[in-house]
Parts: C-alpha cells; sequence; structure tokens
C-alpha cells in the first residue's frame, strides 16, 4: 500500500476528480429493474405490510363457510385475521374473539384429531 497520490489523482481538470466517482455515478444510474433487489408484483409485498380485516363480523352460520383462511399476527399486522370464503364466492373477515367463531375453529380443529 502506497502512500502516493494515484494516477487518477494527479490528471489536470476535472477529470482527476471525478475518475475514483465513476464506478458509484454508474451505480446509481442502473436502470430500476437492475437497481431493485426484489422481483415480483409490488402488490404481493403490500399485502404482507398492513391487515387485510378493517370490518369483522361477529356472527355466522356455520354452514354459509366453505373455506377459512387464518393469518397470524405478525410484523405487518398485530391482529390474527380469519378470511372466510362463504359459499356464494364473497370474502368476510371474521371476530376471532367472538364466541360462534371460536366454536367453529374449534370444530374444525377437532375434526381434524378425529381423522388422524
Amino acid at each position: 500500500m502506497s502512500l502516493l497520490p494515484s494516477p487518477a489523482a494527479r490528471l489536470p481538470g476535472p477529470f482527476g476528480l471525478l475518475l475514483p466517482l465513476l464506478p458509484l455515478l454508474l451505480l446509481l444510474t442502473l436502470p430500476a429493474p437492475l437497481a431493485s433487489a426484489p422481483a415480483g408484483p409490488p402488490r404481493a409485498v403490500v399485502n404482507e405490510l398492513r391487515c387485510v380485516c378493517l370490518t369483522l363480523i361477529h356472527k355466522i352460520h356455520p354452514k354459509m363457510i366453505s373455506h377459512l383462511e387464518v393469518s397470524a399476527a405478525g410484523p405487518g399486522c398485530p391482529n390474527v385475521e380469519i378470511i372466510a370464503t362463504l359459499v356464494k364466492g364473497s370474502k368476510v373477515c371474521l371476530d376471532p374473539e367472538a364466541p360462534v367463531v371460536k366454536k367453529i375453529i374449534q370444530k374444525i380443529l377437532n375434526s381434524g384429531k378425529q381423522k388422524n
């Protein structure tokens, strides 16, 4: 390692100052797809960064539910979210603290234990 100035620093004029900064300038001018790390749809990122359920349903008949999806609390949303797909195809958010919803989930969990 030498303490003598590099050949680029000895160039006369503005090139002597800009040459060491050239790699940094090239890196900053990369096109957006090359500069950004995650590839894929931005919608997937947005869904992970916020709560999905804004309004909750406290009562529902179990026969109206065709599919249930449970999302655990995490850094994007501090709430446990239960999203029910109804027989008609629409999706609703259920209140995980509602007694009816707790019974539905307990029934599903018990039916899974009996099959094993």
